[in-house]
């Protein structure tokens, strides 16, 4: 266990909080919001630090590289669903990003050991967006930022559906 794998096991683990705090008060209390959006943030930061942490102790491990997609979708889906539940994210646009994820997250393990399929750069800025778009959705905005928001998300959407059309057609040209 290195120090990258200790952060991915944390994002897992730290992620019923998360939930918790986003559904204290039914997810009204601004407070709680505020409390809910910083986990959220703490939690989706180590993500950021456990990739450049392996990348620069040259601490990579079939471990990481397994575990890592998996927390990244679980933290997407923790609050996508938590969001759905409390009336706040529509349903349709959480079963379409998480259908994007967990397909795309089902053909890397479908070619793991022929190779593995990194996330490009188009990826990790859909999951910039993703995480940001969806956490404007946790924070209590005023009403004036719900458009700037909303579109945003729209723009999270396109990617998300962009880029997972972009992996299933590199996947299959492999083949």
């Amino acid at each position: 266990m290195n120090l990258p794998n200790a952060l991915t096991v944390f994002r897992i683990l730290a992620l019923p909080f998360c939930a918790w705090a986003l559904f204290q008060e039914d997810g009204k209390d601004p407070t709680w919001q505020l409390i809910a959006w910083t986990m959220f943030f703490i939690v989706g930061m180590t993500d950021v630090f456990d990739g450049r942490i392996a990348r620069k102790r040259n601490q990579i491990s079939n471990f990481g590289i397994i575990l890592d997609p998996i927390a990244d979708k679980a933290f997407i889906a923790t609050a996508l669903i938590g969001l759905s539940i409390l009336g706040k994210m529509p349903w349709w646009i959480t079963v379409l990003i998480l259908i994007r994820e967990i397909g795309v997250t089902v053909l890397r393990f479908a070619v793991i050991k022929r190779e593995v399929i990194s996330a490009n750069r188009g990826g990790k800025i859909k999951s910039l967006l993703q995480n940001f778009s969806v956490g404007f959705y946790i924070l209590p905005l005023p009403e004036y930022l719900y458009l700037p928001r909303d579109i945003l998300l729209g723009v999270a959407i396109v990617l998300t559906l962009w880029t997972g059309y972009e992996y299933f057609r590199s996947a299959l040209k492999r083949t």
